[in-house]
């Protein structure tokens, strides 16, 4: 009898243990989060999503790259039209427009917090920041998570053998230091990446010109585009000059010309803050970052820059359930701690005033000098409806059409005029188009 009951308890704690373990098994609910990080970007996204798993067990955040930017956007479209959506996906902010126009398919990020119960509040977001992606009446679309804007990148040990004390704050003086850095021996002075997002939409919003009616399209879907005006096609003009004169060398549409400032050709690059770590890693000189360079003939003192990068939006069509564990991940995704050492590994610009703060308290910013020039740019003066942002319909496609007619100015074919009116009448048969997609 002993030994039956000792059987029969060990055959209860025997099933017990496999009860929970399959319980736990089944009780856990993944979340699938789709993202354009690849390389070491990737990496720290595996690690935010690790980190977070390991604070809980109902919910897996599975992370999954998809390609870059454009691609992850449209694996997610077509993944929603085969009902095979992930919860969550990360896209770049000219595709604002768009998701905002996919009805039924996305589930903004202020009700997601709100139905489940999460604690949420705007105002601990940078305003620079969140205001790109609330609707008119002030709703929060989707999750601020990778922002960044465009800096001077600049080449010190280059300035000092140019005998260059500091970087430049205007264009004449960019282009002043640029013949002394060609003067040194240095195969260019200046370049620059993501062309479009800095010398079109980031210059008219530093300069606080409108790039096209309707508030930049955040006032309505008919918007027409107005960037073919004196002051863009002035430094167009100019820096196609400036080639003409070996002062500056063209590098690609993306970040293709990250090469030509790592390995010392160009001294000067403008391009995004969160180019940080990889110029950290590969650079073989001491190197810095200033604000973007502007006009005076053209405004008394630069406005505010704008932000690139993407955000986190959730899409419906899963599990009630499923939900309350993408909101636990967005508060944990914006607390001070992941924010601080996600800008300060990447480079991208923290989106709460508390990383911000934290990061000064730690002395990231006193250790590395420069680092907050981004978070000084954005919030350099309060936006205006010129330089809040942009919401333009098929913007990545636009995008694809400014970026070849840039390049007729470069290589000689058209001049800048000829080239901004030829990117709005394209641009604006491609505004129509969404407009009449979208009503």
């Amino acid at each position: 009898m002993k030994k039956m009951k000792a059987v029969i308890g060990a055959v209860a704690v025997t099933t017990t243990m496999v009860l929970t373990q399959v319980s736990t098994c089944f009780g856990v609910t993944e979340i699938q989060w789709w993202h354009a990080m690849g390389g070491t970007l990737g990496e720290d996204v595996n690690k935010i999503a690790d980190d977070f798993n390991k604070t809980q067990s109902e919910y897996k955040v599975v992370p999954v790259y998809k390609g870059n930017y454009t691609e992850t956007m449209t694996a997610a479209i077509a993944a929603f039209r085969a009902n095979e959506q992930p919860h969550i996906v990360q896209v770049f902010e000219v595709g604002t427009a768009t998701m905002m126009a996919a009805k039924g398919a996305v589930y903004p990020v202020e009700d997601v917090m709100a139905d489940a119960g999460e604690p949420f509040d705007k105002s601990d977001y940078l305003p620079a920041v969140i205001s790109y992606y609330q609707t008119p009446e002030g709703k929060l679309l989707s999750m601020p998570f990778n922002s960044s804007s465009p800096v001077l990148w600049y080449n010190k040990d280059a300035f000092a053998k140019a005998g260059i004390g500091e970087p430049p704050k205007t264009w004449p003086e960019l282009y002043e230091d640029s013949q002394k850095i060609v003067n040194a021996g240095y195969k260019c002075g200046f370049t620059f990446g993501w062309q479009s997002w800095v010398m079109i939409e980031n210059f008219s919003a530093w300069h606080n010109i409108p790039l096209g009616t309707k508030e930049n399209g955040f006032a309505g879907f008919d918007t027409e585009f107005t960037f073919n005006n004196e002051k863009v096609e002035k430094v167009l003009t100019d820096i196609a000059e400036a080639g003409k004169k070996g002062l500056f060398q063209y590098g690609g549409r993306r970040s293709d010309s990250q090469p030509m400032f790592t390995n010392g050709e160009c001294a000067m690059w403008m391009t995004s803050s969160a180019s940080y770590s990889g110029i950290k890693e590969q650079a073989k000189f001491d190197f810095g970052q200033a604000m973007l360079p502007y006009y005076p003939e053209m405004i008394d003192k630069p406005q505010n820059s704008i932000i690139g990068g993407a955000t986190l939006w959730v899409l419906k069509g899963h599990e009630k359930a499923s939900y309350k564990g993408v909101a636990k991940f967005m508060t944990y995704l914006s607390t001070p701690e992941v924010q601080a050492w996600w800008h300060q590994v990447t480079g991208y610009v923290p989106i709460t005033t508390a990383a911000y703060e934290l990061s000064k308290k730690q002395g990231f910013y006193d250790k590395n000098p420069g680092t907050d020039t981004a978070i000084k740019q954005l919030s350099l003066n309060q936006p205006t409806p010129n330089s809040r942002g942009i919401r333009f319909g098929n913007f990545v496609q636009e995008r694809d059409v400014i970026n070849e007619e840039m390049e007729a100015v470069w290589n000689g074919s058209k001049t800048a005029a000829q080239a901004m009116d030829d990117a709005v009448e394209r641009g604006n048969k491609l505004l129509r188009k969404f407009e009449k997609a979208n009503n």
